[in-house]
């Protein structure tokens, strides 16, 4: 394995244009962490990106963070912590689901675009970048966006980079929104329910004036006795649904009790308050009942985005057909889905289900035999592939970067 080890920008256009004059794609990575999704890269060649890892700037009273790719998220994450401040999408760490050490990079948390419950509210990652600096496949430097919050000029390039997995520039440095941490969390749980009346609490809530930062439900599980971050709220694998309020004290305080009020048809909810409750959204942001050291280890898990109102049918038909388990979050729009293990880790009923409701689905974790054969990214539909490779080529002409990550049927 040849890895090139670069130390600044002009280092990364030296390699890149190096590489398309060989002819020899590159595998982005900053410390790996997310390796182990997408399907395994036919080149030999490396370029890390670690290195690049300072904080360029960090303006707390503006509410942005300028940082070089390679900044441990964990690192930037204490950082702003210490001003009282966070990304507002809630970052996803892959890590324990993965099994990797949890080494996540800047660059890693935008090119895989993963957010966590407060999405629902907040947006994802690629509604807080503002801008980047990157190098395209062309081996050019180039810059879009800016450091405010409204900028309006040009095409927003920084869209595109965020979920592109590497496969059109090497981005260097990035600019990001940061927010206020609220001053008070607010959970309601609710107990017991199926996945159908879930869903209508969780429908009822976010339709609300009560302001819902997050909605969640695990359903009843033989799986899931115990699972880290629940501590003895989850009893013996039973149903829980989740709402989350945040803001100042006395305002979370009362839309918590008004909101109670409003599911009282569901059920009696019970008060989890601030730490508990972050540690509760942790647990299903990084969700940690099919993560790698626990009982569902060994199983692939998907992640599927579909309407929210299809989402306990779809949810429930999985689990039933192949005995799986699942997590609804943002309201059922989201399910991530732990499944029994098999070749084709039951793509062709996880595809044909999400596509019946409009939606797509991820496989996050499987064996890398089982990427090989099986599409790691939701097939597109002929118009939007043909728009999505015209984009991509626009940037990466030769498919120099992340050749093959995204696509099974790519040459290497």
């Amino acid at each position: 394995m040849n890895t090139l080890k670069v130390r600044d920008a002009k280092d990364v256009e030296e390699v890149v244009r190096a590489a398309i004059a060989n002819e020899q794609p590159l595998e982005i990575i900053g410390h790996g962490s997310k390796r182990g999704i997408g399907h395994a890269m036919a080149t030999n060649a490396v370029l890390d990106v670690s290195a690049l890892n300072a904080v360029t700037s960090y303006e707390p009273n503006e509410l942005i963070v300028t940082l070089q790719t390679g900044a441990p998220l964990h690192d930037v994450l204490s950082l702003i912590d210490a001003k009282n401040q966070q990304f507002a999408f809630e970052p996803v760490n892959t890590a324990p689901l993965l099994g990797t050490p949890a080494l996540g990079t800047i660059g890693g948390m935008i090119a895989a675009g993963l957010a966590g419950p407060r999405r629902i509210r907040a947006g994802g990652a690629r509604d807080h970048l503002l801008g980047a600096h990157a190098v395209s496949g062309f081996g050019d430097s180039f810059k879009t966006g800016g450091k405010v919050v409204k900028n309006v000029t040009g095409y927003d390039l920084c869209k595109l980079l965020a979920g592109s997995w590497g496969t059109l520039s090497v981005m260097t440095e990035v600019t990001l929104k940061v927010m206020p941490k609220p001053e008070a969390e607010r959970t309601l749980l609710l107990r017991g329910l199926d996945d159908a009346a879930a869903n209508k609490a969780m429908t009822a809530a976010l339709g609300s004036p009560f302001d819902v930062s997050g909605a969640a439900h695990l359903p009843k599980s033989a799986f899931r006795a115990k699972t880290e971050g629940l501590g003895d709220l989850a009893g013996q694998g039973e149903a829980l649904t989740v709402l989350r309020l945040e803001g100042i004290t006395a305002s979370a305080a009362h839309r918590a009790g008004s909101l109670r009020e409003l599911l009282a048809p569901f059920g009696t909810a019970t008060l989890v308050e601030d730490v508990a409750s972050a540690a509760l959204w942790a647990t299903i942001r990084d969700v940690l009942p099919f993560a790698a050291s626990g009982a569902l280890g060994a199983w692939p898990v998907w992640r599927i985005v579909c309407p929210p109102a299809s989402g306990a049918t779809l949810g429930a038909q999985l689990a039933r057909e192949t005995g799986g388990d699942v997590i609804y979050d943002w309201g059922g729009g989201l399910i991530w889905a732990a499944l029994p293990p098999k070749a084709d880790a039951h793509a062709p009923a996880v595809r044909a289900r999400s596509n019946a409701v409009g939606g797509h689905a991820t496989l996050i974790r499987a064996a890398e035999d089982v990427r090989r054969d099986v599409d790691v990214f939701h097939p597109q539909a002929p118009g939007i592939a043909a728009l999505s490779e015209r984009v991509r080529a626009s940037f990466d002409p030769k498919t120099i970067l992340n050749r093959g990550r995204l696509r099974r049927d790519v040459a290497a």
